[in-house]
C-alpha cells in the first residue's frame, strides 16, 4: 500500500492540462493508465464499437469521475479495467490498460489466472445494482468470507472476525446480527455498504465505483458518499467513481472526465470543469436541471383512490415452531387521497414504507384497512375479482431491465396485457403497440428486439408502453428515474406530464429524488418509518416544510 497521502487540495500541483484542447490530463504518479482503448460487440457477422480511443489516467490517491449520459460507454470502459465484458462478444481493437506495479503489466493482455489475482485484490469494484451483485441463496457471511478464501485463503472461522470488523466499518448496525442475514433482508443502503466492504476488505490499491449511490435516497446517499471518502482517507486509494450526476461529482471528485458516445469529450480539474467547461456538451450537462412545475390539472379533481388507516405489518417469527415475535410496520394506518389527474408524490428515505404502500395501493401486497378505487371497496375483492380491475391500475417498477422478461421481445412485452384482457383481435393488437410505443418516442421498428438491446432511458419507455397500452386510470410509478442520467430524467418526466395531460392519468409518484417530485407532483406526502410526518400540497411543502425530517430532506436534496 502506498504510504504518501495526497491531500486533495494539492492536485492542483500533479496534473496539468490544456483544458482548452481537451487532452488528457496526465499524473506524474499514475496509478492506473488507459491508452487508446477501443471496445466493440459481435452480433452475427457485425462488430459494433461503443468505445472510440479512450485515454485515461487515475492518480495515487485520487478521485477520477467519468461522467456522461446513459449508453455514453462509461460501464464498458470500467469493466474493461478487469475484463469483466462477456469474453464471447467482447473485442478490443486497439488499447492498453496498465496497472503501474511492480512489474507494470497490461491488464488487457495478462493471463486469466493472473487477472482473478488483482480482481479484489489490488482492484475492487462496486457495482450499480448490489441486489443483482449479491446472491440471494447465501448469508451475507458466507459471500464476505468467500472473497477473503480466494485471495488470502482463509477459512470460514478465521474469515469471520475479520467480516464482522469491516461490517462495524462500513456502519452496519447490530453487524452480528447481519452476518447471518440474507441480502433480501437488509435495506438498499446495508445492501450498498455490505458491497463497499466486500471491495474493500482485500485492501485493494484502486475502487471502481459504478454509479453506487443512484438508486438510494439522498440522506442514504450523502452517508455512502461520506463512507467512500473516508475510507479513501484511511486506505489511501484511488477511486474510479461512474456517475451521471454532477451533484455527486462536486462532493467526491478530484478530476472529472466527460463521456459522449463512447469518447472522452473532455478531462480536467473539477474546479474548471465547473467553472470553465471546454466542450458544448459538458455545458449541456450541467445545465440539464428540471427545473419546471407541474402541469395543472385540468377540470374538478374528484378523488379516485382513497384509503383509510391502511396497515401492512410483516411478522418477526423465530425458533422452530416459527411463534411470531413481533412486527415490522412497512406501513402503519395511513389515510390518503389521490385525485383523479393529479401525481401524488410519495416521499422517503430508504425503508420508509414507500413501496409497500404502493403495492398494497394495488393489492399486490397483504393489507388491512380500506381502499376505495372510485367508489369500489377494492380491499374486500379476491384476487380473481381483482384481476379485471387489472387493466386500469397498473404499475412501473424501479428497474425496468429486471422487471422485463429477457426471453420475450418488446413486442411480446407490450402485448401481452392485451392477450391476457383480450381487449383486441389480432388484427388491431399489432396496431395497438405500434401506437403505445410511439406514444412514449419509441421506434416501432424496433419491437422485435430484445429489452438487452436498449438502454436504460428506452427500457423505462417500454415499461411505460407496456402500462399504457391498457389504457389504465392509475399507474403507480415506483423510482422510475431513479436509475436514469438527468437529460434522460427530463425526457422522462416531461414525457410523464404530457401523458398524463393527454390521457388524464393519475399517478402515484414514489421517490427519493425530490428534484424529480418537484417537477412532477402536485400533492406530497413525506414517509418515515411507515408514518406519514407531512402532507399537503407539494408547492407549499417545497416552500415552507413543517416537520423537521422534510426540512433535512430538502435540506440535503437541494444543498
Amino acid at each position: 500500500m502506498p504510504s504518501i497521502r495526497v491531500e486533495p487540495h494539492s492536485l492542483s500541483e500533479i496534473y496539468m492540462k490544456d483544458a482548452m484542447k481537451n487532452t488528457p490530463v496526465e499524473s506524474t504518479d499514475p496509478l492506473l493508465s488507459i491508452r487508446d482503448l477501443r471496445v466493440a460487440f459481435r452480433r452475427g457477422s457485425d462488430l459494433n464499437q461503443v468505445v472510440h480511443g479512450v485515454d485515461l489516467d487515475i492518480g495515487a490517491n485520487e478521485t477520477v469521475a467519468l461522467v456522461g449520459e446513459s449508453g455514453s460507454g462509461k460501464t464498458v470502459t470500467a469493466s474493461s479495467i478487469l475484463r469483466l465484458l462477456p469474453s464471447g462478444n467482447v473485442q478490443y481493437p486497439s488499447g492498453r490498460i496498465y496497472l503501474h506495479s511492480e512489474p507494470k503489466m497490461d491488464l488487457l493482455s495478462v493471463p486469466e489466472q493472473q487477472l482473478l489475482n488483482i480482481r479484489g485484490n489490488e482492484i475492487g469494484m462496486i457495482f450499480q445494482e448490489p441486489m443483482s451483485s449479491l446472491n440471494p441463496l447465501h448469508t451475507i457471511e458466507k459471500q464476505i468470507a468467500e472473497t477473503l478464501y480466494i485471495h488470502q485463503g482463509l477459512s470460514l472461522e478465521k474469515a469471520r472476525p475479520i467480516a464482522l470488523q469491516w461490517l462495524e466499518r462500513v456502519g452496519i448496525h447490530a453487524p452480528q446480527e447481519r452476518l447471518k442475514a440474507f441480502p433480501h433482508q437488509l435495506s438498499g443502503g446495508e445492501r450498498q455498504r455490505i458491497m463497499i466492504a466486500m471491495a474493500l476488505i482485500n485492501q485493494p490499491r484502486l475502487l471502481i465505483a459504478d454509479e453506487p449511490t443512484t438508486s438510494l435516497d439522498v440522506t442514504i446517499q450523502a452517508q455512502i458518499l461520506e463512507l467512500i471518502a473516508q475510507l479513501q482517507r484511511e486506505m489511501h486509494l484511488s477511486v474510479l467513481f461512474i456517475t451521471h450526476d454532477l451533484s455527486i461529482v462536486k462532493q467526491i471528485a478530484d478530476r472529472v472526465a466527460v463521456m459522449q458516445d463512447g469518447h472522452i469529450v473532455e478531462t480536467a480539474r473539477k474546479f474548471h470543469i465547473f467553472s470553465k467547461p471546454a466542450h458544448e456538451y459538458t455545458r449541456a450537462l450541467i445545465n440539464a436541471e428540471l427545473d419546471t412545475a407541474p402541469l395543472p390539472a385540468e377540470g374538478e379533481q374528484k378523488t379516485l383512490i382513497k384509503i383509510d388507516n391502511l396497515k401492512v405489518w410483516f411478522p418477526i417469527q423465530r425458533g422452530f415452531f416459527r411463534i411470531t415475535k413481533g412486527h415490522i410496520k412497512a406501513v402503519d394506518g395511513i389515510t390518503l387521497e389521490v385525485k383523479r389527474g393529479q401525481s401524488l408524490g410519495v416521499v422517503g428515505e430508504s425503508g420508509s414504507g414507500k413501496t409497500t404502500l404502493g403495492k398494497a395501493l394495488l393489492r399486490l401486497e397483504q393489507s388491512s384497512g380500506s381502499i376505495l378505487f372510485g367508489n369500489r371497496p377494492i380491499h374486500e375483492l379476491t384476487a380473481k375479482q381483482m384481476r379485471p380491475l387489472r387493466r386500469s391500475l397498473q404499475i412501473i417498477f424501479q428497474d425496468p431491465y429486471g422487471s422485463l422478461s429477457p426471453r420475450m421481445s418488446v413486442e411480446q412485452i407490450i402485448g401481452e396485457g392485451l392477450d391476457l384482457h383480450k381487449i383486441v383481435n389480432k388484427h388491431k393488437r399489432e396496431a395497438s403497440i405500434i401506437a403505445a410505443m410511439e406514444e412514449v418516442g419509441l421506434d416501432p421498428d424496433t419491437r422485435f428486439r430484445y429489452p438487452n438491446e436498449f438502454s436504460g432511458g428506452q427500457r423505462q419507455r417500454i415499461a411505460l408502453a407496456r402500462a399504457l397500452v391498457l389504457k389504465p386510470d392509475f399507474i403507480v410509478l415506483d423510482e422510475p428515474t431513479s436509475s436514469l442520467d438527468r437529460s434522460i430524467q427530463f425526457q422522462v418526466v416531461e414525457l410523464l406530464r404530457n401523458l398524463q395531460q393527454r390521457h388524464g392519468l393519475t399517478y402515484l409518484f414514489i421517490s427519493h429524488d425530490l428534484k424529480v417530485v418537484k417537477s412532477l407532483c402536485h400533492e406530497l406526502v413525506i414517509m418515515r418509518a411507515g408514518k406519514i410526518v407531512e402532507q399537503g400540497p407539494a408547492a407549499d411543502i417545497f416552500t415552507a416544510p413543517q416537520h423537521e425530517y422534510t426540512q433535512e430532506l430538502l435540506k440535503t436534496a437541494f444543498a
